[in-house]
């Protein structure tokens, strides 16, 4: 079906849920993880500015548009990145991120 990608989130606890989600209404990926009614705070409503939706890119970060400063600079604030972190609020889902997988690593204070 065009316009529905699969993703693969995996929780604080490991556990492991697949999705399906359009890529027509330029939602982003932690607006995806709310409505799917994980545990993110995303308090600065999607700015880039909390990190509390801190995510580990486990497949497709090859396909993810590289990160702006301001991701990268929230990013280097927090103890637990990797290479392969990002902001959920940052990344907006299109056809080409079917079969991404992230890890929830964003705090819940």
């Amino acid at each position: 079906m065009d316009n529905i990608i699969t993703i693969s989130v995996e929780d604080r606890d490991g556990k492991t849920q697949e999705f399906e989600v359009p890529t027509d209404v330029n939602l982003s990926l932690m607006e995806i993880l709310k409505a799917s009614e994980y545990d993110i705070l995303a308090t600065c409503g999607g700015m880039a500015l909390c990190a509390t939706c801190h995510v580990e890119v486990l497949s497709g970060f090859e396909n993810l548009p590289e990160a702006e400063d301001i991701e990268l600079d929230m990013l280097d604030t927090l103890p637990d990145v990797t290479d392969d972190s990002r902001l959920a609020c940052q990344i907006r889902l299109k056809n080409e991120n079917n079969g991404l997988a992230v890890r929830i690593r964003g705090s819940l204070q």
